[in-house]
């Protein structure tokens, strides 16, 4: 009597890939979105962005101002990149969360301002009349002129410090600390291992802790 042996599990099988986790909310949202501009819609799709930006908004706001320690500058950011992410939602990517995708966009923003910032300061002078009107830093109302001209320093000196690190390591350390993407997330992203981003993290970490402990 022959008996039939045990079928083994084809390679096909073998290798399958693991089912994929659904995108979020605002990754279906942003997709929906491109679906109507593509196809011309572009009035519905302005409808379905403002409830896209409602839901990104608080996060985008702290995420900036983490970068740019002023409120009324990180709002500023914020706005150019939703306007960036309206204007180019046509290159976004439906397999990719759509919150890493923006808080790169948003972290651009961020980086410009900062500069745009730098060249102003370089021709202001700081006031210190009783006359001086400048409003009040809303984040920390108790602080003198002088101890928030401190804070916006080592502000910016943190972010030159993230502005010179290599490409990959910055967008790697901005998407995980900042964005507070997983390292799973920012690999599937940015198309990396998910040992590859931790192997970058490590070495921005380390590179800013060294820049950050040389400054006075």
């Amino acid at each position: 009597m022959n008996r039939t042996p045990p079928r083994r599990a084809s390679s096909s099988a073998a290798g399958a890939v693991a089912p994929v986790a659904p995108l979020s909310r605002d990754s279906q949202l942003a997709a929906e979105i491109k679906a109507l501009v593509v196809g011309g819609e572009r009035d519905a799709a302005r409808d379905r962005y403002g409830d896209l930006v409602a839901h990104q908004q608080r996060r985008a706001v702290r995420i900036a101002y983490q970068y740019l320690r002023d409120a009324h500058d990180a709002d500023e950011a914020v706005q150019d990149a939703f306007i960036k992410v309206f204007v180019h939602i046509t290159s976004y990517r439906e397999d990719l969360p759509f919150e890493v995708w923006f808080t790169r966009i948003l972290v651009n923003a961020c980086l410009d301002l900062r500069k745009s910032r730098s060249r102003r300061l370089r021709w202001t002078v700081p006031m210190s009349s009783g006359n001086d009107t400048a409003p009040t830093d809303p984040a920390a109302p108790e602080q003198t002129p002088e101890q928030r001209l401190v804070s916006r320093e080592r502000a910016d000196e943190i972010t030159a410090a993230v502005e010179s690190l290599p490409d990959r390591q910055r967008t790697v350390f901005s998407l995980c600390h900042l964005a507070e993407q997983t390292t799973a997330e920012v690999s599937k992203a940015l198309g990396l291992s998910e040992a590859t981003v931790r192997v970058h993290l490590f070495r921005a970490v380390r590179k800013l802790r060294r820049l950050l402990e040389h400054e006075p």
